[in-house]
């Protein structure tokens, strides 16, 4: 033969080491579980997100109520600064006039005006009670009526009742009798 045909042998073909049959579930559940963390925690950013983004806006306009309170209360101080504001003012709710001026109440204002009576359920103060004086003769009265209360009062021991004078029923000391006014002397 000739030295041109060689003939060769076969190689053996090489063989590829097999996987093992369970590597393919056990990378897909390893890559499942890496991306749901990632969600899990892309999703508790957002929601921190969301959550800062709200109480950032509540935040907000809680400060422009508080801006707007503070120009109100400037506002009011500034008035109040102003003598005549404060002079319309004692004028109006406290009924107070100036030296030589003659105060004029008028009870019942819309008999002249010709206004709406005033019924309870409009009562500003939100009370049902019948009484139609300013707040001032009312707590003037509260007052009168307490002191009445207190002067009255005995205690049981006999000693000093709370305004300094003997609540003992063999004391000496007599009632002046009322003077006309509605006060007692004292």
């Amino acid at each position: 033969m000739s030295a041109r045909t060689k003939t060769t042998a076969p190689k053996p073909q090489q063989r590829k080491p097999e996987r093992a049959s369970g590597a393919g579930p056990i990378a897909f559940f390893v890559a499942l579980f890496i991306i749901a963390l990632g969600l899990i925690q892309l999703i508790s950013t957002f929601h921190t997100y969301a959550l800062n983004l709200s109480e950032l806006n509540a935040l907000k306009k809680q400060e422009s109520a508080l801006v707007a309170q503070k120009q109100d209360l400037e506002n009011n101080i500034e008035r109040w600064n102003d003598d005549a504001y404060v002079t319309a003012q004692a004028r109006e709710r406290l009924g107070y006039v100036f030296p030589g001026e003659q105060a004029i109440r008028v009870e019942h204002p819309e008999a002249v005006t010709g206004g709406a009576q005033h019924t309870p359920e409009s009562n500003d103060a939100g009370t049902l009670g019948n009484s139609k004086l300013p707040w001032y003769s009312e707590l003037a009265y509260a007052f009168g009526q307490s002191d009445a209360d207190r002067h009255n009062a005995k205690t049981d021991d006999g000693t000093a009742s709370p305004d300094g004078q003997s609540s003992d029923p063999d004391s000496k000391e007599t009632e002046v009798p009322a003077q006309g006014d509605g006060s007692s002397a004292q």
